[in-house]
C-alpha cells in the first residue's frame, strides 16, 4: 500500500514551510503561484505540489528528507522539468536541484563526478578542455539535468554508438528514504565490513530477487537497446553480475526518483571526435524511409534521425528554421533520414558519405543525398532536430501532438510494418501522427494529434495506447524506449512485463522505500493514465469569461479572443532554460528562478486566465512574475512555439493599470512623449537632477530612479521635423521616423541617417501629424505602462500620417520602429496596419535590401557590434552587421550577448539596478571591456549605448554614425 495519499489540505501546509525555513538554508517557495509553476512538466499532466524547496546543498536535501519523513509528506526531486510522461509532477515537496546543486565535482581517469542539477550542456562545456564529452544527448541537452537524465534513463540520438544513461553512469552517491547514504556502483559478491549492515541487507535482498526472477526476466524483458520501462532489475541477475553488468547504479538509473535521491553521479566520459559530416537522405514516402533505416545503419553511422513531412512543413512556417529546412531538401520529399558520421579526420568521413550515396542508389534513390560538411550548416540542422518536439507543438488550436506512445521501440526489420500498422490505428480513430527522431534504433517519436480538453479525445488516447502497446508486444518491442514511465505509462508495465515482473518491481520499491516517501505512484502502483483530475486541462478547465483582451489575438484560436490559446502555446518543454541561450530569457539567466522564466511566466498567466490564481491578470502573483521581464522579445523568436511574452505582458500591465492605476514613475515615463518637447526647450532645467545636489536621492524616493544612475540628458539641439521636408509622393523618397529617444537625447543619429540617405541617392522626408503639432509617436512608453487605449490613439494618429504615402518608413531605434511592425497590427487590426508593417524597416534593413552605392572610406580597423534584443527577435541583426561591412577595411565582429539589461527605464529603477547590472555582466560588459582602444563599439539601441557608457565607461555608436563617418 502507498502510505502517502496526501489530502489536499496538506498542499501549502504552512507549518511544513516554517520548519523548512528553520532547518534548511534553501529557498522555500510556497505561494499558490509557486506551486502552480511546479505543477506541470512537459507532459499533459498538472498535479499541484505541497510546496517547493530549492536546496543550496546536499545537507538541505538530507534535512528536507528527514522533515518530510517525520511529517508524512512525499518528496519529488526535479531537474529541468522537461519530462514528457509526468515523472516530475506529484503531490509532494518538490526539490528543485537546478539553481544550486549544479557543480562538476571532479574530472579524472575518464570519469566526471557531478551534482544532479547540472545540465548536460553545461557539463560538456565545462569538460571541453579535456577533449572528452558525455555522449548521452537528448534533444533537450541544453536544459535537461544529469539527475533527470539518470532518473529517466535517457538515450539521445547517438545511443546506437554509446548506449543509454544506464551504460554511462558508473556510480551514484545516493540518499535513501530512511536517511542513510551509500555509493552504489560496482560491488564484490562479498560485500565486506565497509558496507553498513542496513545497506548490506538491502543489497542481499535485491540479489536474491534477481536470482529468483532471472528466468522470468530473460523471458519477459524485450531484447531491445531502447528499453527504459520499469526498473532495471536485469542488473540483479547472476548472469548480469558474472558478465560485469551488475553495477547497482544501473538499478537506480531509470527509477524516476522513486528509489533514492542522487547526491552525486559518476559519469563515463568519451573522447571527442572533432570532425563530422551529415548526409540528408530524401525519400518519396514515409514507408520507404522506414524500410531503408535497417540498411543505412550497416554503414556504422553515429546516428540516423527521421524528419517527416509534418515536421518539414511546420518547420518551414517558423522563420527561425525556414532557410535551414529549404537547404536540407531536394525537391519536395515526404521524409528525410539524417545520417551522421563522426571521426578524427575528414577523408574517411567524406568516403562514408560516398558510400551513403551509393547505398541510396542501390535502394533506387540515386542523387538523393544532401551533403552537410560545413560546420554552420550542421549546427543549423542540429538546431532544427533538437527543436523537433517544439516544432510539432507549434500547431495552433486545441488539437496538439500528444506524448503517450511517443517512444515505443521495435527492431529495425519490423519498423516499416510497425509504423504502417500504427498509422492505420491513428486513421481508425480519426487522427494522424507526427513522426521524428531515432530511426537508427527503431525508436521513433510519434504523437497522435488530439485535443486533451475534449473527453472524446481522451477516450481515443486510451484506445490508441492500448492498441499501440499490443502491436509493440507483438513485435517483441519496448513500450518505453526513451522517456520512461511517469503517469502516462506506469500502469502498462504489468501488461508489458507480466504480473510476476510487476510484483518484482513493487518488491524493489518496497525494499528501498517501504513507506512510499519518494515520488509515489510512478513506475509501481500508479494512477490511470487518463485520470482527467491529473490533467493540465482538467474537467471544468475554462477561460475566465470576465477577462477581455485589449490587443488582437485572433491569430490564435480559442476563448478570450485567442489570448488563452497564445499562452497555451507554451508546452513546458523548457527551451527557455537552455544553458547557452541566445537572448531569452535574460532575467532568468540572472536569477535562475522558475518565476522569471518564459515557461514560468506563461504558466502563471495560464493559471490567471483560467481562474486558478485569485485576482486574474491584475494579481500580485502575475505582477511579480513579470516584474523582471524586460520585453526583449527573445522568446518570440527563440521559443520554437513562438510564445510572445512581451506582448502578453502588455495585457497583464493593462489589467493592472485598470484596477490599480499607475505609480508616479510609470505615469511620468508613459507621458514622456507629451512633455519631452517642452523639456527640450530648457535642457538645463530638464537635466537638473544631474547637477543639483540632493535631487538624485529625492527622485529615487519620489519616482524610484536609482540615485547612482545617470539619466539620459535632453539636448538643446534636439531634432525637429522641420529639418527635413514633408513627404510629397515623389520618387526616391524615404520616410525617416524620428523616435522619441534619438530625437531628444542623440539627435546626431537622425541627422547622420538623413545624410547617409542623401548620399545614397534618396530624398529623406519626415511625415507630419494630420492632427495637432506634437510629433508622431508609436506609443511605446504607453504600452510599457499598460495604457493600451492611449497607445491605440497614438498609433492611430501615426498610422493616419504614414498611410497617406507608400514610401518605405525607416527608423533607427529598434524598439520604436519595430512597434510599427509588431504591435500596430495588434492595436489596429486591418489592412492599413498590415501594409505599414510591411514597409517599416530599420535603416540597416533598408540599406541591406536596396544595396545603394555609397562612396565610403576606412574609419577604424574593427567594429564590435552588440545587437539590440528586438533586432535579434525580428531577424534584423544580420542587416546591421551587413551595413557595417560596407565600410572598407572595417572588420565587423558581432558580440555574443543577451540583453544589455537597460531595457528602457528598467535599468534606471533602483529596484532593478542589481538585476540590470547582472544582465550586462553575463556577456556584454566583459566583451566590451576587452575591445582595444581605437576600435569601435557599435550598438543600435539607445538603452544599450547608455548601459555600455555607464557600466563599462566606453562610448558606443549607432551603426549609422559609423557609415556617416565613412562617407567620402
Amino acid at each position: 500500500m502507498n502510505a502517502f495519499t496526501i489530502p489536499k489540505d496538506r498542499i501549502g501546509d504552512s507549518a511544513l514551510a516554517e520548519r523548512l525555513r528553520r532547518e534548511t538554508a534553501g529557498e522555500v517557495l510556497w505561494s499558490a503561484a509557486d506551486r502552480g509553476r511546479y505543477a506541470t512538466d512537459a507532459s499533459i499532466y498538472q498535479v499541484e505540489p505541497v510546496g517547493v524547496l530549492v536546496p543550496r546543498s546536499i545537507a538541505d536535501v538530507e534535512a528536507a528528507l528527514a522533515i518530510c519523513r517525520d511529517a508524512g509528506i512525499p518528496v519529488l526531486p526535479r531537474g529541468g522539468g522537461t519530462s514528457q510522461c509526468g515523472q516530475t509532477v506529484n503531490r509532494a515537496l518538490v526539490l528543485d536541484c537546478t539553481k544550486y546543486l549544479n557543480r562538476v565535482l571532479s574530472v579524472e581517469d575518464g570519469t566526471a563526478r557531478v551534482e544532479p542539477g547540472i545540465t548536460l550542456g553545461a557539463l560538456n562545456a565545462a569538460i571541453a578542455r579535456t577533449k572528452q564529452f558525455y555522449p548521452v544527448d537528448p534533444s533537450t541537452w541544453q536544459r535537461c539535468t544529469i539527475g533527470g537524465m539518470a532518473g529517466n534513463n535517457s538515450c539521445g540520438s547517438k545511443s546506437i554508438r554509446y548506449g543509454l544513461m544506464a551504460d554511462n553512469v558508473t556510480a551514484i552517491d545516493a540518499l535513501l528514504a530512511d536517511g542513510s547514504r551509500f555509493r552504489f556502483g560496482e560491488l564484490p559478491d562479498n560485500l565486506g565490513a565497509e558496507v553498513p549492515a542496513g545497506i548490506a541487507d538491502l543489497i542481499q535482498r535485491l540479489r536474491a530477487l534477481g536470482a529468483r526472477e532471472a528466468e522470468e526476466i530473460a523471458a519477459r524483458f524485450p531484447n531491445q537497446l531502447r528499453r527504459v520501462g520499469g526498473y532495471n532489475i536485469e542488473s540483479l541477475t547472476p548472469a548480469a553480475r558474472a558478465e560485469g553488468r551488475g553495477n547497482l547504479a544501473r538499478l537506480l538509473v531509470g527509477s524516476e526518483g522513486t528509489l533514492a535521491f542522487s547526491a552525486a553521479l559518476d559519469l563515463k566520459l568519451w573522447p571527442v571526435k572533432p570532425r563530422k559530416v551529415l548526409g540528408i537522405c530524401q525519400f518519396p514516402s514515409f514507408r520507404r524511409a522506414m524500410d531503408a533505416a535497417q540498411h543505412l545503419v550497416t554503414l556504422d553511422p553515429e546516428a540516423v534521425e527521421l524528419v517527416d513531412r509534418t515536421m518539414i512543413d511546420l518547420g518551414r512556417s517558423i522563420p527561425l528554421f525556414r532557410a535551414t529546412i529549404d537547404r536540407m531538401l531536394i525537391g519536395e520529399p515526404d521524409s528525410l533520414l539524417i545520417v551522421e558520421f563522426h571521426g578524427q579526420e575528414d577523408a574517411p568521413l567524406l568516403a562514408a558519405l560516398d558510400r551513403l550515396e551509393e547505398m541510396m542508389g542501390d535502394l533506387g534513390l540515386p542523387g538523393q543525398v544532401v551533403r552537410a560538411t560545413e560546420a554552420g550548416f550542421q549546427a543549423a540542422i542540429a538546431e532544427v532536430r533538437e527543436a523537433g518536439l517544439n516544432i510539432m507543438m507549434s500547431m495552433k488550436g486545441d488539437g496538439k501532438p500528444v506524448s503517450f506512445i511517443e517512444d515505443c521501440a521495435v527492431s529495425l526489420p519490423d519498423l516499416g510494418d510497425y509504423t504502417e500498422r500504427l498509422n492505420a490505428v491513428f486513421e481508425k480513430h480519426g487522427t494522424k501522427g507526427t513522426w521524428y527522431a531515432h530511426a537508427s534504433v527503431g525508436c521513433l517519436h510519434v504523437r497522435p494529434v488530439l485535443n486533451m480538453k475534449d473527453p472524446a479525445d481522451v477516450r481515443r488516447m486510451r484506445a490508441i495506447a492500448e492498441e499501440c502497446f499490443a502491436l509493440v508486444r507483438e513485435y517483441k518491442g519496448s513500450h518505453s524506449g526513451e522517456h520512461g514511465d511517469g503517469i502516462v505509462r506506469s500502469e502498462f508495465n504489468e501488461t508489458m512485463f507480466g504480473p510476476r515482473i510487476a510484483r518484482a518491481f513493487e518488491a524493489v520499491k518496497d525494499a528501498f522505500d517501504p513507506a512510499g516517501l519518494l515520488n509515489p505512484g510512478r513506475v509501481v502502483r500508479p494512477p490511470k493514465m487518463d485520470d482527467r483530475t491529473l490533467f493540465r486541462y482538467f474537467p471544468g478547465y475554462a477561460a475566465d469569461p470576465a477577462i477581455t483582451p485589449v490587443l488582437d489575438w485572433s491569430a490564435w484560436p480559442g476563448p478570450q479572443g485567442g489570448l488563452l490559446g497564445a499562452v497555451e502555446m507554451c508546452n513546458n518543454n523548457g527551451t527557455c532554460r537552455k544553458f547557452d541561450a541566445n537572448v531569452m530569457c535574460p532575467s532568468y539567466r540572472v536569477t535562475k528562478d522558475e518565476q522569471h522564466l518564459t515557461r514560468g511566466r506563461a504558466n502563471t498567466l495560464r493559471l490567471a486566465l483560467t481562474g486558478q490564481l485569485p485576482g486574474g491578470l491584475a494579481s500580485e502573483a502575475v505582477h511579480e512574475a513579470l516584474a523582471l521581464c524586460v520585453s526583449c522579445k527573445g522568446c518570440k523568436r527563440e521559443c520554437p512555439t513562438g510564445v510572445d511574452m512581451a506582448k502578453l505582458k502588455i495585457e497583464a500591465m493593462a489589467a493592472r493599470a485598470r484596477t490599480q492605476g499607475l505609480n508616479a514613475k510609470d505615469r511620468l515615463i508613459a507621458s514622456m512623449p507629451r512633455w519631452a518637447p517642452f523639456a527640450a526647450m530648457l535642457p538645463p532645467l530638464a537635466n537638473a537632477r544631474e547637477w543639483v545636489p540632493g535631487l538624485p536621492r529625492l527622485m529615487q524616493s519620489l519616482f524610484g530612479f536609482a540615485a547612482d544612475r545617470r539619466l539620459p540628458r535632453f539636448r538643446l539641439n534636439a531634432f525637429h521635423d522641420a529639418e527635413l521636408p514633408a513627404p510629397s509622393g515623389r520618387e526616391g523618397e524615404v520616410i525617416l521616423y524620428p523616435d522619441l529617444f534619438n530625437r531628444y537625447f542623440e539627435p546626431e543619429n537622425l541627422r547622420a541617417a538623413a545624410r547617409v540617405l542623401q548620399a545614397a541617392g534618396y530624398r529623406p522626408v519626415v511625415a507630419r501629424p494630420k492632427r495637432g503639432t506634437r510629433p508622431l509617436d508609436e506609443g511605446r512608453t504607453l504600452l510599457a505602462a499598460g495604457l493600451v487605449e492611449e497607445a491605440r490613439a497614438e498609433a492611430s494618429r501615426t498610422l493616419e500620417a504614414l498611410s497617406a504615402f507608400t514610401a518605405p518608413v525607416v527608423g533607427l531605434e529598434p524598439s520604436s520602429l519595430l512597434t510599427l511592425r509588431d504591435e500596430f497590427p495588434s492595436l489596429l487590426p486591418g489592412a492599413e496596419a498590415e501594409a505599414l508593417a510591411g514597409r517599416a524597416l530599420l535603416l540597416s534593413e533598408f540599406l541591406a535590401r536596396e544595396k545603394p552605392k555609397l562612396a565610403l572610406k576606412p574609419v577604424a580597423p574593427a567594429a564590435h557590434v552588440h545587437g539590440h534584443c528586438h533586432q535579434k527577435a525580428f531577424g534584423a541583426f544580420p542587416a546591421a552587421v551587413a551595413m557595417l561591412n560596407l565600410v572598407p577595411g572595417l572588420k565587423v565582429q558581432p558580440i555574443a550577448s543577451s540583453c544589455c539589461g537597460m531595457a528602457g527605464s528598467f535599468g534606471y529603477e533602483a529596484a532593478n539596478l542589481a538585476t540590470s547590472k547582472a544582465m550586462a555582466e553575463l556577456s556584454l560588459l566583459p566583451a566590451v571591456r576587452a575591445v582595444p582602444a581605437g576600435e569601435l563599439i557599435v550598438a543600435d539601441g539607445t538603452s544599450c549605448r547608455h548601459q555600455i557608457k555607464d557600466l563599462a565607461g566606453r562610448e558606443a555608436l549607432h551603426g549609422i554614425r559609423v557609415l556617416e563617418m565613412a562617407l567620402a
